[in-house]
């Protein structure tokens, strides 16, 4: 079977697409990967991937859509896919429309958070909303990544029978690591017995980093290691005003460290893993610090409430309360052994509910056995 994986930027493919892409691979299909031309597209090319660069714009720019939508036209009229598997909200419309009308056998969608689920103007969420239901009558296969997207789904009748799926990492990467631990912190200069809150996330607003560094002022034991940068392609307010009022404040105890592709080795090195998000899908990030053993301070919010068990594996806030965030990172920053005893409970759970090995079969399975339900 010949199928194109379709999503918006780089950053999307190789961090999120890419594991699905080489099991597809192993079970014996052709993959192309479809998305914006980037940096990163450098890992999947260098592993033998092909992939397409189409000029894809994460805005409702009339003009930019119709060009995207143009280029996906010719490119699935040319390859000729077997399966077109859809991905993100704007990239999935076009590309669901644009396999219709080539008649596309069999066409997927993988909801990593719909749109009118977030912030904006009512306008957009209800522009956001007919579109999904549009497009969710021309899906076969329709995949979500939390069984909250998927209760929407099936609530609102964008498609008839959504399926959560899930994400997943490989536990043998993601991993209490004794070693990396001390050689992360003895390079990053940190003391073995400081507490370390670690948040691995895209540097936008809607991560909650004005609430965090807000927060970190409160919590004068720990350190706050930022892993992350912005992608060009990021909307919003920038973050530079607040990062260095925070440099003010918080001083050494604030580490932004940028881009890494060591993040294993990262969460290893930490104590504790914060995303206090406004909004979220299923966070592949915390997925990563659970299976490192790390206790989880998120937000109640869709997605990271699946995740995190409250009082058990980590603690959940209401969003964009900084006191609240600050006095639950304060608890476990001062108190090892709930730490420990909190971390050891999200390894387990991670392990039985989000292994990458399972995930992945689940839904190549779908993607390739299930049969239409149009």
């Amino acid at each position: 079977m010949k199928i194109l994986e379709i999503t918006n930027v780089d950053f999307s493919l190789t961090h999120f697409l890419l594991p699905l892409m080489r099991t597809l691979r192993e079970d014996g299909h052709e993959v192309v990967g479809v998305c914006a031309e980037g940096p990163l597209l450098a890992q999947p090319r260098a592993e033998g991937f092909r992939v397409e660069a189409l000029p894809f714009a994460r805005s409702f720019s009339p003009v930019a859509q119709a060009r995207a939508f143009w280029a996906l036209l010719q490119l699935i009229h040319r390859e000729k896919p077997d399966l077109v598997h859809a991905h993100m909200p704007i990239s999935g419309v076009l590309a669901r429309l644009a396999a219709k009308l080539c008649r596309v056998p069999r066409i997927a969608y993988t909801c990593h958070g719909f749109l009118f689920n977030q912030p904006g103007s009512h306008a957009r969420r209800i522009l956001a909303l007919i579109l999904e239901k549009l497009c969710g009558h021309v899906t076969d296969i329709f995949l979500t990544v939390s069984q909250e997207e998927a209760e929407d789904a099936r609530r609102l009748r964008i498609h008839p029978h959504p399926i959560a799926v899930g994400n997943g990492r490989d536990s043998t990467r993601f991993r209490p690591d004794e070693a990396a631990r001390s050689r992360i912190r003895q390079e990053i200069g940190t003391s073995e017995h400081t507490p370390v809150i670690i948040v691995v996330s895209r540097l936008v607003r809607h991560k909650g980093y004005p609430e965090l560094l807000d927060a970190m002022r409160s919590v004068p034991q720990a350190e706050l290691w930022v892993v992350g940068d912005r992608l060009p392609s990021d909307h919003g307010s920038v973050l530079d005003t607040c990062f260095e009022q925070a440099r003010t404040t918080l001083g050494s105890r604030l580490k932004c460290l940028g881009y890494r592709e060591d993040i294993p080795a990262l969460l290893a090195a930490a104590d504790i893993f914060t995303l206090p998000s406004h909004f979220e899908g299923l966070p592949m990030s915390i997925i990563e610090a659970m299976l490192t053993g790390l206790p989880v301070v998120s937000t109640d919010i869709r997605g990271p409430r699946e995740q995190v068990i409250p009082n058990v594996t980590g603690l959940l806030v209401p969003p964009a309360n900084p006191a609240l965030l600050a006095g639950a990172l304060r608890t476990l920053s001062q108190n090892a052994a709930l730490r420990a005893q909190m971390g050891s409970a999200a390894r387990t759970r991670a392990l039985a509910l989000f292994d990458e090995h399972t995930v992945l079969a689940k839904t190549v399975r779908l993607l390739t056995e299930a049969p239409p339900v149009r």
